[in-house]
């Protein structure tokens, strides 16, 4: 389904944040280690049902790392920052505090992002040059 070595992150493909973020990595995965699926598509719904995550806990981001583990909230945007290009590893120090102090903040802006940055009707469709890291 995807390429040895690569990363897949889920997200709200509905979610205006997400969809903003996910064009934030690609503009600095100068690696190409990420490969991207909606929740809502049928390749995300796959990879979520098969490794048992339930969405109405974990329903913004997810990070799988295939035959190793998958990182939800905080611990996936982190460990995501940290691959990319630019100064954005540094952020990976706040791995260094308590998951659930980060996820305060994660949570707080996860449940107010369609709030504050609005909503899609559906998820975003991607130009063809980039169709080959979508799933």
């Amino acid at each position: 389904m995807v390429e040895e070595g690569k990363k897949i992150i889920l997200f709200d493909g509905v979610c205006n944040l997400c969809n903003r973020s996910v064009q934030f990595v690609i503009r600095r995965d100068k690696k190409d280690l990420f490969r991207f699926a909606a929740l809502q598509s049928e390749a995300g719904e796959r990879l979520v049902r098969e490794r048992g995550i339930d969405t109405s806990k974990v329903d913004s981001i997810i990070l799988i790392e295939p035959g190793v583990a998958y990182y939800v909230k905080s611990e996936a945007a982190l460990r995501i920052a940290r691959s990319l290009s630019g100064i954005w590893p540094i952020l990976g120090i706040f791995l260094w505090l308590p998951g659930k102090l980060r996820d305060v903040f994660y949570d707080l802006i996860a449940r107010n992002r369609y709030r504050i940055f609005g909503k899609q009707d559906a998820c975003m469709v991607p130009s063809p040059e980039l169709r080959k890291k979508f799933l």
